[in-house]
């Protein structure tokens, strides 16, 4: 049968703003993975083959389970994987106080408009669809992806109706971050890039959060009267489906479950665009996809797939996938309950693939046997204002956005965290801190032969070219000082040498005689990946990639800059001086802080903490490693692991971008200058709102 391309306006807009987010060049001519168009310079692929490479020696750990008891360890070793990668969920839930707001009398069911609570201040927007029957139904919990709409959206619309004129129970909420529950009130905002980037650094990222919320949304269910316990489902296409795919993966409570246009292969993901919510951190180093997948198994699983989709969740992605996935489920005895279904149509979940999905939750959760697939019912959808619990500016301003959550939680871990009481306290909690920054950071790769590859000398500078990790080539370049007495600066800049060496920074330093000293950094400058920026967040795509690994880009600049200093080979008498604005300053504090040889570091107009509010502003992806500020401590914790060494902190930004002022940077160091004073080097710590120039090297040079 041919199926049509879209089934309406609203799925064609959904597509191009699924297009968007996740594919920015897809149809601008010559694709690459994931439909990002190839960078033609070698340079600019170094760091997309080095992820590739990575990915395939982790992928070596992937076996497939022989017996039914290496199956069941495998996944007690997974879900324990995925429950730290997730940050753990309460044990004890919050109560779910669910109200209804209103309610909406259709032909043969009702809709209701209601929220209820799944953290503590947290409430979940959800419309239910309610049967007119009486008695007990089965229940299908559908979550959208990245639709305009959300729970709201016609296409997500389409087929709770359809469900629900077959006699299903169907609830439908608003993902944390979408929807109704946005950081404003109109509809239409998205949730990843660097609104979601705020949850990683409490070690929460939004693709366990929506778990979590699904699961809570089952809570709900089993309070209906009107839902047969036993007999619960969920669906969703795109991000939905990601979402589909994990709920169901975690929760056994959901017996069937239909993911859409979203499954391949993780693989698939390194040298795309995914959204933040569709991330798992590290998942590399422990699973592909179709092993979580398996996690649903002996239970009911229909993966639907589209021709015309992205190449990540294209048939063929799905195939590398399902085709361990089928064999698990053989291996178990029911290979009945898996199938892969793929639709001649784009990126959507049209009237064909609904019609599968009622024919799979028919068979599963009715246990009717029958045609397949299911004729979908005439259904009209509505207005999506009419749908809202919260329509047009009705929503209570308290309202808890995702970036206020994670900020409540940011603070809530850093006042448990309490001022040294001596020397000796602090000198144990240091090492501790330590090794919980390094861990976050995704450690110190070994050292390899073949580092030094080559020195060029020019009039009075020189260039090392040096392997950071293989098939990590840069180059850090030195120019000498007129001063021999002066501070070795290592200026620290997401730009290509030749640019940061006519910096205003960099000629301010040379001026004063210093000489400078530029390392390269992986995937910035001329190792940029073509087109990585995605909304606000620049380096968005090269960042999630090493996410996936399991290893942050923060951490791997780290690695880049003490791998630069060991190509020096540096005079040990001599001062090393880190120097970096902005994003970068988050680099010099985690290298400091990890190595010794730095005497000293200054940060200009650097992010003072990762607890913000809003959507971070004026900063890179890559400083964001999962879990830093739970495990580690936020940046003022971080800073205190430079003392008793020179630190100065010149201008420093909140989370939006805007400068502290002098009480708020007090505030905000405390920390900070209690380990100072705790070490008796009170004056090796500087703080002041001005960020000149002069007033840094002046500073760090007494």
């Amino acid at each position: 049968m041919q199926i049509p391309r879209f089934s309406t306006l609203w799925s064609f807009r959904a597509l191009l703003l699924c297009c968007w987010f996740f594919f920015p060049r897809w149809g601008s001519g010559q694709t690459g993975v994931g439909g990002v168009a190839p960078d033609t310079s070698p340079l600019g692929h170094a760091y997309h083959n080095f992820v590739q490479a990575r990915a395939a020696e982790l992928r070596l750990r992937h076996q497939f389970p022989g017996t039914l008891a290496n199956l069941e360890e495998q996944k007690i070793t997974l879900r324990r994987f995925l429950a730290n990668a997730w940050g753990e969920f309460p044990n004890i839930p919050a109560p779910l106080q669910p109200r209804i707001v209103g309610v909406l009398m259709r032909d043969g069911y009702r809709v209701e408009k209601l929220v209820f609570q799944t953290f503590p201040g947290v409430e979940m927007t959800a419309n239910a669809y309610v049967p007119e029957k009486s008695g007990r139904h089965p229940a299908v919990l559908a979550v959208h992806g990245h639709w305009r709409g959300a729970k709201q959206d016609p296409v997500v619309q389409a087929r709770a109706i359809g469900l629900v004129k077959q006699g299903f129970f169907v609830f439908v909420v608003d993902a944390f971050g979408a929807g109704e529950r946005g950081i404003g009130k109109e509809l239409g905002e998205y949730h990843g890039e660097m609104t979601a980037a705020t949850l990683l650094p409490i070690g929460r990222p939004l693709s366990g959060l929506q778990v979590y919320e699904n699961m809570r949304a089952v809570d709900y269910l089993l309070t209906r009267p009107e839902v047969d316990s036993s007999r619960i489902g969920i669906t969703g296409a795109s991000g939905g489906g990601n979402q589909t795919m994990y709920a169901s993966a975690w929760d056994d409570r959901l017996v069937a479950s239909v993911p859409v246009c979203s499954v391949g292969n993780y693989a698939a993901y390194l040298g795309s665009a995914c959204c933040l919510c569709e991330v798992v951190p590290g998942i590399l180093g422990f699973a592909e996809e179709w092993a979580v997948l398996g996690l649903t198994a002996p239970r009911a699983l229909l993966v639907v797939s589209a021709t015309r989709d992205s190449p990540v969740f294209s048939a063929e992605a799905a195939r590398v996938s399902m085709e361990p996935l089928s064999r698990l489920y053989a291996l178990g005895g029911h290979p009945d309950r898996v199938r892969h279904a793929i639709f001649d149509s784009g990126h959507d979940y049209n009237q064909a693939m609904r019609e599968a999905m009622y024919a799979w939750m028919t068979r599963h959760l009715k246990q009717e046997s029958g045609s397949f697939p299911v004729s979908e019912p005439p259904l009209t959808t509505e207005d999506p204002e009419i749908l809202r619990c919260f329509p047009g500016e009705s929503r209570p301003d308290e309202f808890v956005a995702l970036p206020r959550f994670a900020a409540e939680e940011a603070r809530r871990l850093n006042a448990a965290r309490l001022k040294p009481k001596d020397r000796t306290a602090w000198e144990n909690e240091s090492w501790e801190r330590r090794a919980s920054l390094l861990t976050a950071l995704g450690g110190m790769p070994a050292i390899t032969p073949g580092g030094v590859q080559s020195e060029s000398r020019e009039p009075g500078a020189r260039r090392i070219a040096y392997q950071s990790e293989p098939g990590i080539s840069l180059v850090v370049y030195e120019e000498a000082s007129k001063d021999e007495q002066a501070p070795i600066p290592v200026l620290l800049e997401f730009e290509t040498v030749e640019g940061t060496r006519v910096s205003a920074l960099a000629r301010q330093l040379r001026e004063a005689g210093w000489g400078l000293i530029i390392p390269e950094l992986r995937a910035t400058g001329r190792h940029a990946w073509a087109n990585d920026k995605v909304g606000s967040a620049p380096d968005h795509n090269t960042a999630q990639w090493g996410l996936w690994l399991g290893r942050p880009l923060l951490g791997q600049w780290m690695v880049d800059v003490r791998r630069a200093l060991d190509a020096l080979k540096l005079p040990p008498e001599r001062n090393v001086i880190l120097l970096a604005p902005g994003s970068a300053g988050v680099v010099a504090i985690v290298v400091a802080a990890l190595d010794s040889r730095i005497d000293g570091v200054a940060v200009l107009g650097s992010l003072a903490s990762y607890v913000s509010d809003a959507p971070y502003q004026g900063q890179r992806m890559g400083i964001f490693a999962p879990g830093i500020l739970r495990d580690a401590g936020d940046l003022p914790h971080l800073m205190a692991l430079i003392a008793p060494r020179k630190l100065v902190i010149a201008g420093a930004v909140d989370g939006r971008g805007r400068r502290l002022e002098t009480e708020e940077s007090t505030t905000a160091f405390a920390f900070t200058r209690s380990v100072y004073s705790t070490l008796g080097s009170a004056e090796s710590l500087q703080i002041q709102r001005d960020s000149s120039y002069e007033w840094v090297m002046e500073t760090i040079a007494r």
